[in-house]
């Protein structure tokens, strides 16, 4: 293997594996900012050592015990530096004593759900706590992360860094929750895994449409959680809806991995055994009693992917679910989707009137998928000057390669004289 590719492999095994090894050094010495510097230490070593010497026969372990060991010298030095404060020292200097040795540690077990908890402390605001476990838990940059919560990067950097420095100051213990603590939790929780979801699907940022290491990662947790809460309907709803949508990843691209949207899919190539899995789960999701946000999601899903094609899809459903999900969130681009249906069913310029609502959400304000989908509805409208400046508005924007060529490409069938689209809006791939 060459070097590059060796570095790649290495890269890749280490993102899978530093949430695992987080939650593990978390929960043994209760410090969450001084574990993930530990663990950081731990995943630079590895990234310098093992692509000349090779993948240890345990990775897991083998970064388990190096972080641990920074973590033991930390507290040392904070013994030592405390050494006048009697009780402080004695704490610390009885964690570090009765810590076995580095050369004895057992490997830790996957603590990477206990870590989506741990992380979703009391002490911080939910978006807080949400922003924070992203990082913690999906390795997602702080750039994707100010992606996925519509704000500045540096706001994003601001709030990680507040609540790490909270997490630190509170008396409340970061520890593993009771069961009311994880009940009062769950919603962050799910929020988190939907978000590393999404990422991982439709990458906000770089060349790369797909991140399959999120999306897997996702995936895994939530069916760990779904283990854990079975007689949850929204755990069972988000589950589903990551499978109903993830069917769809081999038919979203093409031959140089561009971006195909969804009424140009070849949908032979959607997974049938997600899909089946899938509706199984959006069935039993509905089956416990109150609805919510991503058991509606899921049945949005489930609707596109039971359809032959654009034209035999049931819109009406579609719109009268995103009503509902509209009742239930505060969230823009549940409005940008309504819009989207509404176009289908009722015709592109009723979608537009509904985007003008849109305008003064200073969340949408300059997001380029208020552009991209106003883009398409004039294109469906037949006003295609319009059509092409959103896109071009949109391709600026933008901070995905994909989704910038692909609205430059709409654009430059436009200025050539192409059809219209088939259909408004880049509806849900």
């Amino acid at each position: 293997m060459s070097p590059e590719a060796s570095s790649t492999v290495v890269g890749h095994l280490l993102r899978e594996l530093a949430p695992q090894v987080l939650g593990a050094v978390a929960r043994r010495h209760g410090d969450f900012a001084a574990a993930e510097d530990a663990v950081q230490e731990a995943l630079i070593a590895a990234a310098t050592q093992w692509p000349g010497t090779g993948i240890p026969r345990n990775p897991r372990g083998w970064l388990f015990r190096v972080a641990d060991r920074r973590m033991t010298d930390y507290m040392r030095s904070e013994a030592a530096r405390h050494r006048r404060e009697d009780v402080v020292a004695s704490e610390l200097s009885g964690a570090v004593t009765h810590a076995p040795s580095s050369d004895g540690l057992e490997e830790p077990g996957d603590d990477t759900l206990v870590l989506l908890f741990m992380c979703c402390h009391p002490s911080l605001t939910p978006p807080t706590a949400i922003a924070l476990t992203l990082r913690a838990v999906g390795g997602l940059s702080t750039a994707e992360i100010a992606n996925a919560f519509l704000v500045p990067e540096a706001t994003m950097a601001q709030r990680i860094s507040r609540a790490k420095q909270s997490i630190r100051t509170s008396e409340v213990p970061f520890a593993l929750p009771t069961d009311a603590e994880r009940d009062e939790r769950l919603a962050a929780v799910l929020h988190v895994l939907y978000l590393i979801f999404s990422e991982g699907y439709a990458s906000s940022v770089g060349a790369a449409l797909h991140r399959t290491d999120l999306t897997n990662e996702a995936i895994r947790l939530t069916r760990m959680l779904r283990r854990l809460l079975p007689s949850s309907g929204e755990v069972a709803g988000l589950l589903a809806l990551m499978l109903l949508t993830d069917a769809r990843r081999a038919a979203r691209t093409g031959p140089a991995g561009e971006l195909i949207p969804l009424d140009e899919q070849d949908r032979s190539l959607w997974d049938q055994t997600l899909i089946a899995e899938g509706i199984a789960l959006v069935e039993d999701a509905f089956s416990r009693g109150s609805v919510g946000a991503y058991q509606l999601q899921a049945a949005i899903a489930a609707l596109h992917d039971e359809a032959g094609g654009t034209a035999d899809t049931d819109w009406p459903q579609i719109l009268a679910l995103y009503a509902l999900l509209e009742r239930l969130s505060d969230n823009p681009m549940v409005s940008l989707n309504r819009a989207i249906a509404a176009a289908m069913v009722e015709g592109p310029l009723v979608g537009l009137e509904l985007l003008e609502t849109l305008e003064t959400d200073p969340r949408l304000n300059g997001h380029y998928r208020l552009d991209a989908v106003r883009g398409h509805l004039h294109e469906r409208a037949g006003d295609p000057e319009r059509a092409i400046a959103h896109y071009h508005a949109a391709a600026e924007r933008t901070t995905s390669i994909p989704e910038r060529n692909y609205l430059l490409t709409r654009a430059a069938k436009l200025r050539a004289g192409s059809p219209p689209a088939s259909a408004p809006g880049r509806t849900p791939t």
